[in-house]
């Protein structure tokens, strides 16, 4: 499942540039980029969250991540959705989308995309521990792992 929640309709076409993949937990957010070509994602950065900015100020994490997205120069974001695994919304899509919503208001125009994150921490969990990373480390990295595992299947998913 895809889709556009910000940013033109042409953000269903393919066009050249780095994309942002987005792991929005509840502690801390990962946060990955792809090559120009879409072909590899890497990790970046695992952003804390924020959850104490109130009102119309807007939170330290999504200043953060809108200033890697500008760093970058990405031409869209694609943020994790969180869905059970019968495919439906819960709690936790609810409080991703309304995230999404205020971030997309933030990096506009750059286009914010919504993608089904299934079992992309278990995913990402599960490599690291075969690579051998444990404890700590493993703590401080899963989040970017996670974005990466988001990102690289939306592209491998954009490619077929």
């Amino acid at each position: 499942m895809t889709e556009t929640s910000s940013g033109p309709a042409a953000a269903s076409e393919w066009r050249r540039g780095r994309r942002l993949g987005v792991d929005l937990g509840k502690a801390r957010i990962g946060v990955a980029v792809c090559d120009p070509d879409g072909l590899l994602a890497t990790p970046v950065a695992t952003v804390r969250r924020d959850l104490k900015t109130a009102g119309g100020d807007i939170p330290s994490d999504i200043r953060e991540i809108a200033e890697t997205a500008r760093e970058y120069d990405v031409v869209e974001i694609v943020v994790g959705l969180p869905v059970t695994l019968s495919g439906e919304e819960g709690p936790a899509a609810a409080h991703t989308r309304a995230w999404v919503e205020r971030f997309a208001d933030h990096v506009s125009p750059v286009p914010v995309t919504l993608t089904d994150e299934r079992m992309t921490t278990a995913v990402a969990t599960r490599r690291l521990n075969e690579g051998g990373v444990r404890g700590k480390r493993k703590r401080s990295i899963v989040d970017q792992a996670a974005a990466v595992e988001i990102l690289q299947q939306w592209l491998d998913q954009r490619r077929r």
